[in-house]
C-alpha cells in the first residue's frame, strides 16, 4: 500500500498551491479578469494554469505546509500581493475614466450619467467611453500579458513566506492617489486646454455682442469643439497607458 506523509504532500503542493492563491487574488481584483462576464470557474481554472506555467521561472521557496504555524500568514501575503497588483491596474483604468469626467465636465456632457457596471456607480458618457476605449487598449496592447509579468517578477520582489506588513510597506501604494489625479489631468490637459480657450472666446463674443444668446450657441460650440478634440487626442491615448501600466510593473518588478 502506497502512503504519502505530510511532508511529501506539502513538497509536491506548496509550490503550486501559493503562487495559485496570489494569481488568483489578482484576477478576482484586477479589471477585464473581474469581469462579471468571466465565469468564475473559467477564471479558477485560468489561475491555477497561470500558477502551473509559471513554476519554471519562479524563484526556490520555502516549503510550507497547511498544518505549518505560518500557513495563515503566507495565505494573508498571497492574497494582499494580489489584491495590491489587481488594485494597481484598475488605477490605471480609474485615471483614464476620470480625464474622461473632466473632459465631460468642460464639454457641459456631466447631465448625461449613466450607470457604469465596471466603476459600479454613475459617470458620465465621456467618462464610460473612455473606459471602453481603455478596455479595448488592454486587451488590442497586450496589458493582460503585462499583468502576467508583474505576477511573475511579484514572486522575486515580494517572495513567499514575507512579512505582508512588510510587503505593503514596501509596494507604497499610496502614491498611486497622487498619480490617478497627475495622469487623469496629463491625460485631459489638451481637451481642458481647448475648451477653456473656447469658453474664453465666447466670453469675449458675449461682452462685444451682447446680443447674442450665448447660452443658446455656448452649447453646441463647446460640444463640437469637445468630440473633435476628442478625435484628435484619442489616437494618442495610448502613450499614457503605457506609461501608466509600467509604472504598474515598476512597482512590484
Amino acid at each position: 500500500m502506497i502512503s504519502l506523509s505530510d511532508a511529501q504532500l506539502a513538497a509536491w503542493i506548496s509550490p503550486i498551491f501559493w503562487p495559485f492563491v496570489r494569481v488568483l487574488a489578482v484576477f478576482t481584483s484586477a479589471p477585464i479578469f473581474s469581469a462579471r462576464m468571466f465565469p468564475v470557474r473559467a477564471r479558477v481554472a485560468l489561475a491555477f494554469l497561470v500558477a502551473l506555467a509559471s513554476q519554471a521561472s519562479l524563484p526556490d521557496a520555502p516549503i510550507i505546509g497547511f498544518n505549518d504555524p505560518r500557513a495563515v500568514g503566507v495565505l494573508m501575503q498571497q492574497v494582499v500581493v494580489g489584491l495590491a497588483i489587481g488594485f494597481s491596474v484598475r488605477v490605471v483604468f480609474t485615471a483614464v475614466s476620470l480625464a474622461g469626467e473632466v473632459v465631460g465636465l468642460q464639454m457641459g456632457l456631466n447631465f448625461a450619467s449613466f450607470f457604469d457596471p465596471s466603476m459600479g456607480a454613475q459617470s458620465s458618457a465621456v467618462g464610460i467611453f473612455f473606459t471602453q476605449i481603455t478596455s479595448l487598449l488592454f486587451v488590442v496592447m497586450n496589458g493582460h500579458l503585462m499583468v502576467l509579468m508583474a505576477v511573475n517578477r511579484s514572486f522575486q520582489t515580494f517572495p513567499i513566506d514575507q512579512n505582508f506588513l512588510q510587503a505593503l510597506a514596501q509596494m507604497k501604494l499610496y502614491r498611486l492617489g497622487a498619480d490617478l489625479f497627475a495622469s487623469a489631468l496629463w491625460i485631459a490637459m489638451p481637451m481642458i486646454g481647448m475648451l477653456m480657450f473656447t469658453n474664453l472666446a465666447l466670453g469675449i463674443i458675449s461682452r462685444v455682442a451682447p446680443q447674442l444668446n450665448i447660452f443658446a450657441i455656448g452649447f453646441p460650440i463647446t460640444l463640437i469643439v469637445g468630440l473633435v478634440g476628442i478625435a484628435f487626442t484619442l489616437p494618442m491615448l495610448d502613450q499614457p497607458f503605457i506609461t501608466l501600466m509600467g509604472r504598474v510593473i515598476e512597482i512590484f518588478g
